[in-house]
């Protein structure tokens, strides 16, 4: 059990994020279905709104399904450079609150506020003084569960969606957790949860009944002795604050496979470029480029490449996921191209090389110099206008007169 005196953990998740952040940049958007994702035959819902949820739209769902599910739905492309500026603006206010602040993705954090309580109050009004900020100074909602670990705390800010909050005070976790379906345990999917289940376990109450060797000998010691301790509340993890995103990248499945080089290297155009413009928005540089490639027959490969200089530029990354692709025969068709870049610095990284360079290296990075304060204004024309207001030159489809100009 948790050897915690207060719930003092809270769970921080933001309400349908992306599509929440769609309807407050265009308010004739509001209370009505939107759905963000990826456009194409093959592409799958990242967020909808609870308007879209109502009728059965839901992450992860092909986009397919979703236009059927719900057709009079307005359908947006993500835009991550928009969404990483609104993540920073509540990020911040987590921040004021508590040092101990977890980011784990662009939308939800958890926060530990046990120390926060002479200048702030209690943890419950804590939480309700996060949720009434986040409304007022960024315009969107957000969720929060307050436990004494992080497992409740995160399952509790599921169960207050939309723009709720659930709190479970000390000695009541297990009684709380006693009739949920085994499923909300971390860990336990679809395989597992039927597994369980021809055992005659379908909820955590039951789960907790059991003999943890019963469960290591029905689903392996690592997972068995996982599951039995969240059963009774047992997760000592603490909150760690400034968790290392390890990559960030982009990636596409097309609707039709790719067949030629010419048409890979005009995708990989704009998944690096997307991903950059995702590297930038993290303010950080990275040194390893790696490419992805799925070919019509599923198998997936991979390559990469390490950099002398860290980089945040797309032309640089563009050029080594080029020359990565040509290991490859793209004439045995592509479904999937990605670019991830990973050994990721702070920003800053890139100033204290140009530093320590001489003199025949300088004019190449004042080169790059150049094109990275040119991406940059490029990112804050999307962040304003979309991101489908500027891009690179060699996306645009020429028409029938412009065909063959020098």
């Amino acid at each position: 059990m948790t050897t915690r005196s207060h719930a003092s953990i809270l769970h921080v998740d933001l309400d349908a994020f992306f599509a929440a952040v769609e309807q407050l940049d265009d308010p004739s958007l509001r209370g009505r279905p939107v759905v963000v994702g990826g456009l194409g035959p093959r592409g799958v819902v990242s967020t909808a709104s609870y308007e879209a949820r109502v009728f059965g739209v839901r992450s992860a769902m092909p986009m397919s399904r979703a236009r059927k599910a719900c057709p009079q739905a307005t359908f947006l492309s993500p835009r991550m450079s928009r969404y990483a500026e609104k993540s920073r603006e509540v990020m911040a206010i987590l921040g004021s609150v508590s040092p101990l602040v977890e980011q784990l993705s662009i939308d939800e954090a958890f926060v530990d506020v046990a120390g926060a309580g002479r200048l702030l109050g209690d943890p419950p009004g804590i939480a309700t003084d996060i949720r009434r900020r986040v409304r007022d100074e960024s315009g969107l909602t957000c969720s929060v569960g307050v436990a004494t670990t992080k497992f409740l705390a995160k399952l509790l800010s599921d169960e207050a969606k939309p723009d709720g909050m659930l709190l479970v005070e000390p000695g009541a976790e297990r009684a709380y957790l006693a009739p949920l379906p085994a499923s909300r345990l971390w860990g336990v999917g679809p395989k597992t949860f039927a597994k369980l289940r021809r055992m005659g376990v379908r909820t955590i109450g039951d789960v907790a009944a059991l003999d943890e060797q019963t469960l290591v000998g029905a689903l392996g010691a690592s997972l068995g002795t996982h599951v039995a301790a969240l059963a009774r509340n047992d997760d000592p993890r603490e909150v760690v604050p400034e968790r290392e995103t390890k990559s960030i990248g982009a990636e596409e499945t097309y609707p039709t496979d790719l067949h030629t080089a010419a048409e890979c290297e005009r995708e990989l155009v704009r998944v690096a470029d997307r991903a950059c413009a995702r590297l930038r928005a993290a303010g950080s540089v990275a040194r390893t480029v790696n490419l992805k490639i799925r070919f019509a027959n599923f198998e997936t490969r991979t390559r990469a490449r390490t950099l002398a200089d860290p980089t945040d530029v797309s032309t640089v990354v563009l050029g080594v996921a080029r020359e990565l692709l040509a290991e490859f025969d793209v004439r045995r068709g592509v479904r999937l191209l990605g670019v991830s870049l990973s050994q990721l610095a702070p920003g800053t990284a890139i100033q204290e090389e140009l530093d320590l360079t001489g003199d025949d290296q300088r004019e190449d990075r004042d080169r790059s110099g150049r094109r990275a304060a040119v991406e940059r204004a490029v990112d804050e024309v999307r962040g304003r206008f979309g991101a489908r207001a500027v891009g690179p030159a060699t996306l645009v489809e020429p028409d029938d007169g412009a065909r063959g100009a020098s």
